[in-house]
């Protein structure tokens, strides 16, 4: 038997239903089909209001919206965070066309081709340059369209972020401009006449050690001090990164927001001169909207063979890459899963839950205790509000993307 991950502490279940946004799954599913991403906008609107409460006042939220995509979600965020940060124009059309300002948007990510520069220096947006000919070819074309650019650097670290799933700095990346490079190309932006916007330093994500992403945070402030005063410029804005990670398998533990929010408040109490009045912003995705969103998928098949059960269900690798083990995972272990149908029955059986694509990669369990399954049930996957729907192969052998819902509870409504 191989364990589940633990399911976020904000679902709960009545009778045999697990209960999403205050309505039982099955009503979701019969309303929208299967399979199905839902998103409890309680969940989204009660992370930020912890992230407000456990974080100093002065540090601003943005969302990476490479972490979720979904429309409806942005726009909910649109109210309740500082500012967007996106990786491709494709992802500034998306806040465009939800009518969220792009002004309150950074550009971040390797290989940004001329015509996406050009988008967003003429929507306002502030270009992360990831390299000094990228900060090049940002001038010229401002210069060539009659716009201002705002330009920061995006920092590759001489650190990264201990213990995270995947580390961004330290040694040689594709992202960002080596620490050592930074001042030299600093004076460069500032003396073209452009809009200095300052550092994006960004050393890793999903880390759940509190004591990691605290010594992160210290690093990067010393850092962006240093390379602050070796430029001799004003550092107008810092994005800290975020690197807040989320429980998704046995063993995982809640990462301690409170430990992070009181560290970083003493540290903002002792800072160099030359960060006094710099902005800080702290980016975060998967932590925002993760454990908001289930994936819900139909038990079209038990099947048993050679002695072990398969519940074979109408979803799978092409929604839930991750949940699969096939997103960056080298050991595979279980997602928080449960069959949304028989949450009052005791797990009686090893069971694997498996998707309808025909590769044995297409996993998104693996023999785990479960109540005994049948035909017509629901089976839930949690964790599943980041890098699901849109990180997933949805094209692969036709069977299409899933349905996408944002969940709204009668209280969300009223307030």
């Amino acid at each position: 038997m191989k364990p589940l991950g633990p399911i976020p502490p904000h679902f709960h279940s009545q009778g045999a239903d697990l209960l999403i946004a205050g309505r039982p799954a099955r009503d979701w599913a019969q309303a929208h089909g299967t399979p199905l991403f839902v998103y409890e906008a309680g969940a989204v609107r009660a992370r930020v209001a912890q992230l407000r409460a456990a974080l100093p006042a002065r540090v601003r939220l943005h969302y990476a919206v490479k972490a979720n995509p979904f429309g409806p979600l942005l726009a909910l965020l649109a109210e309740l965070v500082d500012g967007f940060d996106i990786a491709s124009a494709g992802e500034l059309a998306l806040l465009k066309a939800r009518g969220i300002d792009p002004a309150r948007a950074g550009f971040a990510g390797p290989g940004k081709r001329d015509a996406e520069i050009a988008a967003a220096l003429a929507a306002g947006v502030t270009l992360h340059c990831e390299s000094a000919r990228e900060v090049e070819r940002a001038l010229a074309l401002g210069a060539a369209a009659g716009h201002r650019p705002k330009l920061a650097i995006r920092v590759n670290p001489d650190f990264d972020l201990r213990g995270s799933g995947m580390k961004m700095g330290g040694g040689a990346r594709p992202f960002g401009v080596d620490a050592e490079n930074v001042p030299p190309l600093a004076r460069r932006i500032v003396a073209s006449g452009a809009d200095w916007r300052g550092l994006h330093i960004y050393a890793g994500s999903q880390a759940l050690d509190a004591q990691a992403v605290i010594a992160t945070q210290a690093a990067t402030l010393d850092l962006a001090a240093r390379l602050a005063g070796e430029a001799g410029v004003p550092l107008p804005a810092l994005n800290l990164g975020g690197g807040f990670g989320i429980p998704y398998f046995p063993g995982d533990t809640p990462l301690d927001l409170a430990a992070v929010g009181s560290a970083l408040a003493a540290r903002l109490a002792d800072l160099p001169p030359v960060l006094h009045d710099t902005q800080l912003t702290v980016e975060l995705g998967r932590y925002l909207v993760g454990e908001a969103g289930v994936y819900l998928a139909q038990v079209v098949e038990r099947k048993e063979s050679r002695g072990e059960v398969f519940l074979v269900t109408d979803g799978g690798l092409h929604h839930q890459l991750a949940a699969s083990g096939n997103f960056g995972t080298v050991v595979r272990r279980n997602y928080p899963l449960a069959i949304a149908t028989r949450m009052d029955v005791p797990a009686t059986e090893i069971a694997s839950v498996v998707g309808c694509l025909c590769t044995p990669l297409d996993r998104l369990a693996d023999k785990a205790a479960l109540p005994r399954g049948q035909e017509g049930d629901l089976v839930a996957v949690f964790c599943a509000g980041a890098y699901g729907a849109t990180a997933s192969p949805a094209a692969f052998l036709g069977h299409g993307p899933a349905s996408e819902i944002l969940a709204e509870t009668p209280v969300d409504r009223a307030g």
